[in-house]
This record gives C-alpha cells, sequence and structure tokens, in this order.
C-alpha cells in the first residue's frame, strides 16, 4: 500500500450531478457594486489550523482576521449576480450563454472553471 495515497479522497460526482448542483454564496462574503457596474467582493482569510495554534502558542493571542479582496471583471460579474441559491449550474451556463451568446460547450467550460475557483477561495458552496 501506498503510505503517500490520500486516505479519504473525495467522492467523485458525474457531470450530470455537478450540472443539476445549486451554487450558493458564503454568507460570510460581502459584495459591492463599484460605480463601474463591477462588483468589489470581500471575503476573511482564515489560518490553517496548526497555524493558529502555533500563533496562540508564542505570541500568546489569536491572529487577528484579515480580509482579501477581489475585483470581478464584468462577465465574473455576471456570473455573480446568478448565483442567487436558486439556479443550478446548468440554468447559468444556460442563460450565460444566451446572453453573450456564446455556444454553450463554450459557456460550460468557462462557468463551470470560474465556480471552481470561486470554491476552492470558499466564496461558494454547492448544494443538491
Amino acid at each position: 500500500m501506498n503510505t503517500f495515497a490520500k486516505q479519504n479522497p473525495l467522492p467523485r460526482i458525474n457531470k450530470q450531478t455537478a450540472l443539476a448542483a445549486i451554487p450558493v454564496q458564503n454568507s460570510e462574503v460581502t459584495a459591492v457594486t463599484l460605480a463601474s457596474g463591477q462588483i468589489l467582493i470581500r471575503y476573511p482569510v482564515t489560518l490553517r489550523p496548526w497555524l493558529a495554534k502555533w500563533f496562540r502558542r508564542f505570541k500568546g493571542a489569536s491572529p487577528q482576521i484579515r480580509s482579501r479582496k477581489i475585483e470581478l471583471d464584468p462577465i465574473g460579474t455576471d456570473v455573480w449576480q446568478m448565483i442567487d441559491g436558486k439556479r443550478t449550474v446548468q440554468e447559468i451556463i444556460d442563460e450565460f450563454a444566451q446572453i453573450h451568446q456564446l455556444p454553450t460547450a463554450e459557456s460550460e467550460s468557462a462557468i463551470t472553471q470560474f465556480l471552481r475557483d470561486l470554491g476552492k477561495r470558499g466564496l461558494i458552496g454547492m448544494q443538491e
């Protein structure tokens, strides 16, 4: 047995299930519409548990929670506004393709990558 293999890998889901998922914005995220119409997202950055423990041990206090900001471009802004907790990924893809007059396959690729990036940063979650 490979000792470096992951002990509890995440379950794989099929494409149909992924497209039927509903993206939901993280409640700790604040989004502000700028004068340009674009959205500025501010989200808290939390330390890894081992780093927070080290910080408390040697500094004698809890670390301050910092925040980061991301300014979305017009296309990212469109997608962010579609994430309302009601639309499925497929519905967002279809609406995006229609608005921007793109082929569905191209829209699917762009939207799923964008949603993945938002998920990795903890800005959204997915529900069935």
